[in-house]
């Protein structure tokens, strides 16, 4: 079987052969162009006037103010009465394709949203960044790092997730300032760290300046279940409440192929033995840590993990990098930019998920999804820091929470923008390798924020036809309002604006909307929300959706390909 190692920019194929990775194809074929959306609701009530000075989000150009309409006169109104005339708003300007594009039409959109419940929820904290674990001992990673700490705050209450390779092959834990044993190995950008208590103490300052909770991997890698029960026993003490869960090894089914174990290998039946040793020993000092797992990108070792006799199992977790064909053996796994940005390419993702899903619901155990990007192969892509990846990952994003997976990391890196892991969402500024600890975003991560930033809510059941690429999603919230999400893939340089036709449940008092743009499929560092490269604009601060309609329950505007918009309506 092939080589697989899922540190970014770092990893080797997969057996294609293997369905882990990708469902049959035929299935997302066959699912047609028409496609299923949700709404989105976030609470909070907003209305933008134009009477006074009013904050205005915009992806280009200025404001424009809706004129306010003459009273009806009893002697100009039909029968039935006018229509009502909301108060004067001030108008979102989204940017159009850029000039000179060959305009492609695109079919017109319909969205009909259902009052009807699809039964699933969006938590606040279900996005989130996978890291390695040797990034514990990064002195980056701390409340005094202003540029972390607002990262953080613009993927509004995320978990961090400390795991990766590295935990079974370099990481090592130590409470008592013990030297590394000689028998581990890094290199230059992979090197060797030693963590202990003090570490995790300067790792809570940043959680709790950042509003984040944290994810935990012990060593698996190398068999020591008593050193691993006494990191969990200090992250509990340290932590807290923050602390929401432990795995034991990072994708335990490919060490033989990871050359983690070597000589005899390394079967099923052993690491469910070796689980069973950490568990017990965890539960020991810790007993109220849960227990997640296995972590594996592989079908076969999810149900024995579920099946297995467990203190304080309570979450199914599973990887997954959506285009795994490094060396081309599935055309349509390979990280090209027609593989990204494609129906296939959904649907094959929401099939896998859909396949967890199942394992962890029927045991009535919470289902994650901690580690996954868009591909798990060595360097660069054409895929690489483009807009097309923020496009996919607010898509993968809503689509796996729609399904019902609670928690979703996109694994990351702190090493250097230039030179450093390529599909990482952060990155840091300065000279290769570890940079200046000077964090920023790339463009997935401002898919992630659009997501982020959303309201916890109730999904919507809706329906939805045309607009070639596109999905949409939606939420009910606790105040009543409704948020719709539309995912606009086509192809920003080539494609007109979409005429959208949307019917609501209700009808609107206000809508507003904030949007993720970008000129190109293939552009990097221009993706932008709301024009700036910084989260969206808060509630109160969004201006009006073009054409908004006072109180009707069908409202129609067009919207620029390339784009992930946010409406929020409020009744």
């Amino acid at each position: 079987m092939a080589r697989f190692d899922s540190s970014l920019g770092k990893a080797d194929s997969p057996d294609p052969a293997n369905p882990a990775h990708a469902a049959n194809p035929a299935n997302a074929v066959n699912a047609g162009k028409k496609k299923r959306a949700w709404i989105i609701a976030g609470a909070g009530i907003v209305a933008v006037l134009a009477a006074t000075a009013v904050l205005v989000p915009l992806a280009l150009g200025g404001p424009t103010q809706a004129p306010s309409a003459p009273p009806a006169t009893s002697e100009s109104a039909p029968a039935s009465g006018p229509a009502e005339v909301g108060p004067p708003v001030t108008y979102y300007q989204q940017a159009g394709p850029p000039a000179g594009s060959p305009l492609e039409k695109v079919e017109p959109h319909k969205v009909d949203v259902s009052s009807d419940l699809v039964g699933t929820t969006l938590n606040k904290g279900m996005t989130g960044i996978s890291l390695e674990a040797t990034d514990l001992a990064d002195p980056d990673l701390s409340a005094d790092n202003a540029s972390m700490v607002k990262l953080l705050k613009e993927i509004d209450q995320p978990v961090l997730r400390f795991g990766g390779n590295s935990v079974d092959r370099r990481f090592f834990w130590t409470s008592t300032g013990e030297a590394v044993p000689a028998g581990y190995k890094g290199d230059k950008t992979h090197p060797v760290k030693a963590v202990g208590p003090a570490d995790l103490a300067r790792v809570k300052t940043l959680l709790e300046a950042g509003n984040a909770t944290i994810s935990l991997t012990v060593d698996l890698g190398h068999y020591d279940p008593a050193r691993a029960a006494d990191m969990v026993k200090n992250a509990s003490e340290i932590f807290g409440d923050r602390l929401l869960s432990v795995t034991v090894g990072n994708e335990p089914n490919g060490f033989v192929f990871n050359d983690v174990k070597t000589g005899t290998g390394y079967s099923l039946d052993q690491y469910l033995r070796e689980l069973k040793d950490y568990a017990n020993a965890i539960y020991a000092v810790a007993p109220k840590v849960p227990i997640s797992g296995p972590g594996a990108y592989d079908q076969k070792w999810w149900q024995p993990f579920v099946d297995a006799d467990l203190p304080q199992k309570k979450i199914l977790t599973f990887h997954n990098y959506p285009l795994y064909s490094c060396d081309g053996s599935d055309p349509k796994g390979s990280p090209t930019m027609a593989n990204l940005m494609s129906q296939l390419m959904h649907d094959r993702a929401a099939d896998y998920q859909k396949s967890a899903l199942k394992v962890g619901q029927d045991a009535g155990l919470e289902t994650w999804l901690p580690e996954t990007g868009i591909a798990a192969c060595p360097g660069s892509n054409e895929t690489s820091r483009t807009h097309a990846s923020a496009l996919w990952a607010a898509d993968y994003a809503l689509n796996a929470a729609q399904l019902g997976i609670t928690r979703i990391g996109f694994h990351s890196s702190l090493q250097t923008c230039k030179g450093g892991p390529p599909l990482s969402a952060i990155c840091s500024a300065g000279a290769y390798p570890f940079g200046n600890g000077q964090m920023s975003g790339r463009a997935n991560f401002f898919g992630i924020s659009m997501v982020a930033e959303l309201e916890a809510g109730k999904f919507m059941k809706l329906n939805s036809s045309g607009g070639g690429l596109a999905f949409s999603y939606a939420l009910q919230n606790a105040d009543g309002s409704t948020s719709v999400v539309i995912i606009n893939e086509n192809d920003p340089e080539k494609a007109a604006q979409t005429d959208v036709t949307l019917n609501l449940p209700g009808k609107p008092v206000t809508g507003t909307m904030t949007q993720l743009s970008g000129p190109s499929y293939k552009a990097e560092d221009q993706t932008v929300i709301d024009g700036a490269k910084s989260e969206p604009k808060p509630l109160a601060e969004r201006a009006t959706v073009p054409g908004f309609a006072y109180k009707s329950g069908t409202q129609q505007f067009k919207l620029t390909a390339g784009t992930v918009t946010v409406l929020h309506f409020t009744y």
